[in-house]
């Protein structure tokens, strides 16, 4: 069964973040969707599993090292698109519109790339979480024009009630070699 919910501590501390994710693992049952270094000189942690055990994970990592916490989210009922495009594993057979939201927080990425896919019929291809993008983030995400209009729309207002969207972008015909990469 799919994890129905997603925790996310980011870290200013590398050695914390370490011991972060030590504790959130053994504090609850949850699953480790990702927990590496990234730029600039931070940690992040992501775990999935059931919504109460997420909170419990998150708040005991957040307990460990209070003083080291960026930032943090935990989102119930998350759409099953989300962690395999955390991974860069969605793969999709046709690709039409594409959209892209970008922001300059990770947590708030991920929160905009789920309420992205429950706006409209879209397929998330990617959530690229601030590695090589100097602490940034963005999804990118495929389907109709206006699929594709409405769920960026969607996504990139959450990110800019917060005051961290970089930009967004919807292009309608993309050429079959800017996607190359992406199937």
């Amino acid at each position: 069964m799919a994890p129905n919910a997603i925790g996310l501590l980011e870290l200013n501390s590398i050695a914390a973040g370490i011991d972060v994710a030590d504790t959130m693992l053994k504090s609850a049952n949850v699953q480790l969707a990702l927990a590496r270094t990234i730029c600039s000189g931070k940690y992040l942690v992501i775990v999935g599993g059931e919504v109460a055990a997420v909170r419990s994970s998150v708040e005991a990592g957040k307990s460990k090292w209070p003083g080291a916490v960026i930032d943090s989210i935990v989102l119930a009922n998350i759409d099953a698109q989300v962690f395999p495009a955390i991974a860069g594993s969605n793969k999709v057979d046709t690709l039409a519109a594409l959209g892209i939201i970008e922001s300059f927080s990770v947590s708030a990425l991920v929160e905009a790339a789920d309420a992205a896919v429950k706006a409209a019929n879209v397929q998330l291809l990617e959530i690229r979480l601030a590695m090589a993008l100097g602490g940034k983030a963005f999804v990118s995400l495929t389907g109709s024009v206006a699929g594709v209009r409405a769920a960026v729309e969607a996504g990139a207002a959450l990110v800019a009630e917060k005051g961290l969207l970089v930009n967004k972008v919807v292009i309608p015909a993309p050429s079959a070699q800017l996607y190359k990469d992406y199937i």
